[in-house]
């Protein structure tokens, strides 16, 4: 069966469709000057694209009648949010003939309902401008991440985060929608209806949930929410073996149960290079050498702390004194702290870990979660004999199976930079991951330009032509940078 996309060719955007555009959207919808379209075009990582211009709607009115005038003069749109997002999914390539359509001018929060624990947002809205707004009602929006990415952009990528354990990813809390499907009519599917269950056939948002934008755009989502934890407490753990965390992990699941919303893995490199280039960090091992390997533990209650009820610090300590003496579990040190601190240093690794060598190499990779530490040791000594200029500053989700398995190439290192390098090094890791553990190239950073090569090369045929199938029958104009 064959496909026949309406962007057979695409064109260069003229002064004519700028005029058009100019008319519909005002001043301050529409951007061209280079140097102001230039942070637009701009990766969260500084790769870098270039575009015709910026066009900025505030309404689905307006995304509508942009999609449908784009289509009709074959104009490529690449949809952004927040434009937070690392695999290069929305920004322009470098041809410098796409628009990017931007969502930031919608961006407002409305209808909260609290007997619902719900909330209708448009796309452009940050979390931490739509959390701000929830705080006085008990409420937030649960989806931790260190960057502050736009609603719209989280439910494209299905984004899970640093409290996935506890409160699961973008999909769980998704319970309306409206979208501009990449048609020619920018026809809107408005499926904003906030209900907790509604079993009454195709439960349409489904095919916008992590599919990149490739069927159209989303501009407004129903959004369950969460109770804001009334009690915190936080943890550093030093295993005596990484290789045991699941023993780790399972304990620790069954004395906590729901109340463990965290559980993320920090490699002693990456932890180094956070403190270095954070200058305003507290390092929580004090005058002690930094451990080779270290797990944030964060446990949670959504009440208030009752007369008579020991802290949840004090909780978690009894907790890891019941670990401790288990002799199964792999536990050789535990440091309880204040949460801001914990987190602060967590949240700050990324940076660290981008400005700490000559080059980064980053993977966004799952697994089951047996399989996390046995990838991670493999690749060690795997990399020691064949790449001796890479160090590794892993750190990611370990209680949900992910990891952020960062490659940076050292500072003296005379290795090539040439692109060869990176396709090898890409290659060899992301075949080690799918092939040799089942695992995923992309956890939750999406697909994007940087993932296009392995969606094609792992992605199995049948759920290629279904997805185009469903593309063909409600979206066939190409839109954004992953190609089907």
């Amino acid at each position: 069966m064959a496909f026949f996309f309406l962007d057979a060719y695409y064109i260069d955007m003229n002064t004519h469709d700028i005029n058009i555009l100019r008319e519909w959207l005002g001043d301050k919808g529409i951007i061209t000057n280079e140097r102001q379209c230039a942070p637009y075009a701009q990766g969260w990582r500084g790769n870098t694209g270039k575009c015709a211009a910026v066009l900025r709607p505030t309404s689905t009115k307006d995304v509508s009648r942009i999609i449908s005038y784009c289509a009709r003069r074959k104009i490529h749109l690449i949809p952004q949010s927040g434009n937070t997002g690392l695999v290069e999914g929305s920004i322009p390539d470098d041809s410098g003939t796409q628009a990017i359509l931007s969502l930031d001018r919608m961006n407002e929060v409305k209808d909260i309902d609290p007997a619902n624990r719900s909330v209708c947002v448009q796309a452009g809205t940050r979390v931490s401008a739509l959390n701000n707004t929830l705080e006085k009602y008990g409420l937030f929006f649960p989806i931790d991440i260190s960057a502050d990415p736009c609603i719209g952009g989280m439910i494209a990528t299905n984004t899970g985060g640093a409290r996935y354990m506890k409160y699961r990813g973008v999909r769980e809390h998704l319970l309306g929608i409206k979208v501009v499907l990449a048609n020619k009519h920018g026809s809107i599917i408005d499926a904003m209806i906030p209900l907790h269950k509604n079993n009454t056939g195709l439960d349409i948002k489904q095919l916008f949930i992590g599919t990149g934008g490739i069927f159209g755009v989303i501009t407004e989502a129903s959004l369950l929410l969460a109770q804001l934890p009334k009690q915190i407490a936080t943890a550093l753990l030093i295993p005596r073996d990484k290789n045991d965390m699941n023993e780790l992990l399972i304990s620790l699941e069954q004395k906590c149960g729901q109340s463990l919303s965290a559980f993320e893995g920090m490699s002693g490199n990456a932890i180094r290079a956070a403190l270095k280039h954070s200058p305003s960090l507290t390092n929580p091992f004090g005058t002690d050498e930094i451990p080779n390997y270290a797990i944030l533990i964060e446990i949670t209650y959504d009440w208030e702390k009752r007369e008579g009820q020991q802290s949840l610090d004090d909780e978690l300590k009894l907790i890891l004194e019941e670990v401790w003496k288990d002799s199964r579990t792999p536990l050789d040190n535990a440091l309880v702290g204040a949460p801001e601190k914990l987190w602060a240093l967590r949240h700050a690794l990324s940076e660290g870990v981008q400005k700490s060598g000559n080059r980064l190499f980053a993977f966004d990779i799952s697994f089951k979660r047996g399989d996390v530490m046995r990838f991670i040791s493999f690749m060690e000594e795997m990399l020691a004999n064949e790449y001796p200029e890479l160090t590794i500053c892993d750190f990611g989700h370990i209680g949900d199976g992910a990891v952020h398995f960062n490659l940076v190439l050292k500072k003296n290192s005379r290795k090539t930079k040439k692109k060869e390098y990176e396709s090898e090094l890409r290659s060899l890791v992301t075949d080690i991951v799918v092939n040799n553990y089942g695992g995923s190239f992309s956890a939750e950073h999406g697909i994007g330009r940087k993932n296009q090569k392995f969606y094609d090369l792992y992605t199995p045929e049948e759920i290629k032509a279904v997805t185009r199938a469903i593309k063909g029958a409600v979206a066939p104009i190409d839109i954004g940078a992953i190609k089907i």
